[in-house]
């Protein structure tokens, strides 16, 4: 009989278990973390109109609100210089 082969370059989403069966170890978080549940604040505001087409046709063919895309830009926006 061989000697088992140990496994230590395997990816760290990869679980070896015995009689040879591997696993990819969940790297999803449950339901209940991708919820979000963010205050948000109904404004108005006025945008220049070649910015709002852009993010319509953008949202269109993704198949999301482009508002939902403008409200993400602005959050990255200020995660990072916020």
């Amino acid at each position: 009989m061989k000697d088992a082969i140990e496994y230590t370059d395997a990816p760290a989403d990869v679980e070896y278990a015995l009689a040879g069966k591997v696993r990819v170890l969940d790297f999803l978080p449950p339901p209940e973390q991708l919820v979000e549940r963010v205050e948000k604040e109904k404004i108005t505001i006025l945008l220049n109109k070649h910015s709002v087409d852009f993010f319509r046709t953008a949202a269109e063919k993704e198949g999301v609100k482009y508002q939902t895309m403008i409200n993400n830009l602005l959050d990255t926006y200020v995660r990072r210089y916020g």
